[in-house]
Order: C-alpha cells, then structure tokens, then sequence
C-alpha cells in the first residue's frame, strides 16, 4: 500500500491524488476550457457558420484548423510554464489532447512551426516539436522538423500588436527542400493561435511550393484576432 500511494500521480493542477492518465483528474479535465463546435472551419474561431465574415472577406492561406481549447484559464497559464517554466512534461498533455481531435490519415506531413536558432538556443526546445512528436507517434514518419527553416531572427510575435506582426512575418520562412509538398497535404502544429499571422505566413510558403492543402492542428485558440 505503501508504494502503491508513492507511485499514484497526483492531478497537475489540483494535486488530487488520482488522475486520469492524461496527468489531470477527471474534474479539472471537465472544466478545461474545450474549444467546441460551432467554430469556423477555417480559422477555428467561435461562428455558427461553416466560415467567419473575415474568413469569407480575406481568406487566409491555410485551410482548416483544429483546436482543443480555447486560450483562457488554466490551459494560458499552463501553456505559458510550458513555454517559459520549463515544464516540458505538458508537451505530453497538450500533445496526446491534440492527437485526438486531428485526423493524422488525412496529411502526408506534419510540420512543427519552427524557431530561429537563436531563440531555440536562449529556450532550449522548440514547444511545437515536443507537441507533434507526441501527436505523430503513430505516425512518425509524417513527422518533418528540417525541411522548414526561420533564418530572419524578428522579434517575438507575441509581443507585437496586430498589424506590426503582419509585417514582422513576412517572408520569414524558407524550404530547404520545396519539392517534398507538391500535391501534399500539410499539417502545422503549434501551441496557440492567435492572429494567425505566423500560421498564415508559413501556410503561403507551402502553398507556393506547391502543397494542395495546409491546415493548423492548435493547442489554444484566442478566441479574437485581435
């Protein structure tokens, strides 16, 4: 009994001490901020339509997303001790969340979005890698994280109001092999989205190397673009 109390995992958010096997216990997973229907299809943004006004006015490059939540307590504060705190066990959590809401036979290629080199030195892991290696381990071979590079070292977009990220992305990213996405159909794995600029951004350079179709699997969608 002793043992068995010492190897139980304890919820990561309440401490309870029986959680499912996701790492949360089944309360705190009930009251998670889920992403549900209905949504656009293309920017997952709340709509009762198949697509928003601003999807139908200006559409963006990518064609579909899926989130699992929306970008609101707790799932912001987790995602945040993600990405700066070093929590790098949430990679599990958010990646076998996401790993059931996207449908893997429908892609040829998962792409984690990338980070220049400089940031991925001064953070010590690319967030969206550790997210899809998760989501694609049954599918490993769908997996890229090198076709993709991000050699223009901007600032960080989270810390740009709207219209300035628009003009930070551009033409940020290049393919060291653009062949590969001809006629294929693309994945973009990251963490949150929020305007949608970096997705878009990335989603044209894969248009315009040829692929027939990108679409972003998101852990944590604001709920405005702006």
């Amino acid at each position: 009994m002793f043992f068995d109390g010492l190897l139980k995992q304890r919820c990561l958010l309440c401490l309870a001490s029986h959680s499912t096997p996701l790492g949360l216990c089944q309360p705190c997973l009930d009251d998670m901020p889920w992403l549900l229907d209905p949504v656009c299809q293309q920017c997952a943004l709340p709509c009762k339509d198949r697509y928003c006004g601003s999807c139908l006015s200006n559409p963006p490059y990518f064609d579909a997303s899926y989130s699992v939540f929306s970008y609101s307590f707790p799932v912001n504060a987790m995602l945040q001790s993600y990405k700066y705190g070093n929590k790098l066990h949430l990679a599990r959590l958010f990646g076998q969340l996401l790993q059931h809401k996207v449908a893997q036979n429908q892609v040829d290629w998962v792409l984690p979005m990338p980070m220049h080199p400089q940031r991925l030195k001064e953070r010590g892991f690319n967030q969206a890698l550790e997210i899809a290696k998760i989501v694609t381990q049954a599918h490993p071979e769908k997996l890229d994280y090198q076709t993709v590079k991000r050699p223009k070292h901007n600032p960080p977009q989270a810390s740009l109001a709207w219209q300035a990220r628009l003009k930070n992305i551009k033409g940020v990213f290049k393919l060291d092999a653009p062949q590969i996405f001809k006629d294929k159909r693309v994945a973009i794995v990251d963490d949150v989205m929020t305007t949608g600029a970096s997705l878009n951004e990335l989603a044209k350079t894969l248009k315009q190397a040829g692929a027939s179709h990108v679409e972003c699997w998101i852990v944590a969608r604001t709920l405005s673009k702006f």
